[in-house]
């Protein structure tokens, strides 16, 4: 492992650990119960926590403290006031939570972060529930941070549009399955939407919240929106190269599901019959090999990998409008991170 390796995987194990130890505050298991434990489940199986990840060092960066030394539930703002950025990191994952929720229940997936989908543990009904349950308690969380009220209501507006656009970009993902000839700008629309929208506001919020100017504001979505779309690319050529054990799913079920990804709209383009490299009813190991060596003969592999790290470098050159700090730094370094990582 490389030192800038080991320093962003320092630097989400403190973060994620204390995003974790905040969950149970702010989403305690109450009357009914079997609907809390539902919608607590999939938050206390684990995960990266990457999104308040990026959210804690988007606030450390721009109010230029040393990482980790000021306390989140009162972080300073421009005038030196405490806002609550704890609250507002919990409220983008369990925003995040909802989306997988659903999302599994749509694709009718039975494995999430290595244990059993909240749909298979529980049932559909309780899983849609809990799914509702988190979006809006998210809002709720997002409310607690103190920030002044026009501040207030501009991160709740952000965080509302980014739900109505995961929404949208779910719904283009659905078509797009049933098309074939998906083109790579709406792929990357997509992506966008479905996925990169949730980085991008996590990111732009805590400078919200904080009383950033609008350049900065603007600047760090635009960040997000880049590094989440190579996020994006980098999940789609994991689902094709990680093992199932590591990524936590069936390795190769964008295939199964007949899902469009940057890889396969290229490999369209080349002339490959992707809906033909794999049994959608009887799934084998050996075709999902075999299956992988053809898209990598056809340049998709690559191409893909490609278009994650160019995304990943006009990212990092979006942070030039914050101060040269360690925070700065280390958002340069999960920016990386997201298409280096191995599962």
């Amino acid at each position: 492992m490389t030192t800038a390796e080991q320093r962003v995987t320092e630097a989400i194990e403190a973060r994620r650990e204390l995003i974790s130890e905040a969950i149970p505050e702010e989403l305690p298991i109450k009357r009914p119960e079997r609907l809390y434990e539902a919608s607590r489940y999939l938050l206390d199986a684990g995960g990266k926590r990457l999104r308040p990840t990026m959210l804690f060092l988007a606030a450390e960066s721009f109010a230029d403290v040393d990482p980790l030394s000021v306390p989140y539930r009162e972080f300073p703002d421009v005038e030196g006031e405490p806002i609550d950025v704890m609250a507002a990191g919990v409220s983008v994952e369990v925003i995040h939570l909802f989306t997988l929720i659903h999302d599994d229940i749509m694709d009718d997936d039975d494995l999430r972060r290595g244990v059993p989908a909240a749909h298979r543990k529980y049932d559909t009904e309780t899983a849609i529930l809990a799914g509702d349950t988190l979006y809006s308690t998210g809002f709720e969380i997002m409310l607690e941070t103190g920030a002044p009220a026009d501040r207030s209501v501009r991160a709740l507006d952000r965080l509302a549009s980014t739900c109505t656009e995961i929404c949208e970009g779910q719904a283009l993902d659905i078509d797009f399955e049933s098309r074939l000839d998906v083109t790579s700008a709406e792929y990357d629309e997509m992506i966008e939407l479905k996925t990169a929208v949730l980085y991008a506001a996590s990111a732009a919020i805590p400078a919200i919240l904080l009383g950033a100017d609008d350049e900065t504001v603007e600047a760090l979505y635009r960040y997000g929106l880049d590094v989440g779309r190579a996020f994006q690319i980098q999940d789609d050529l994991l689902d094709l190269m990680a093992e199932s054990e590591d990524m936590g799913k069936q390795r190769g079920s964008d295939l199964i599901e007949g899902k469009r990804t940057l890889i396969t709209t290229h490999a369209r383009e080349q002339g490959v019959d992707v809906d033909g490299l794999v049994d959608p009813e009887d799934p084998t190991d050996a075709e999902i090999d075999d299956a992988v060596a053809t898209l990598r003969e056809s340049g998709s592999i690559d191409f893909a990998r490609n278009r994650a790290h160019e995304l990943i470098v006009q990212g990092k050159d979006r942070l030039e409008v914050l101060p040269d700090n360690e925070a700065r730094g280390l958002l340069a370094d999960v920016a990386d991170f997201l298409v280096e990582r191995e599962y």
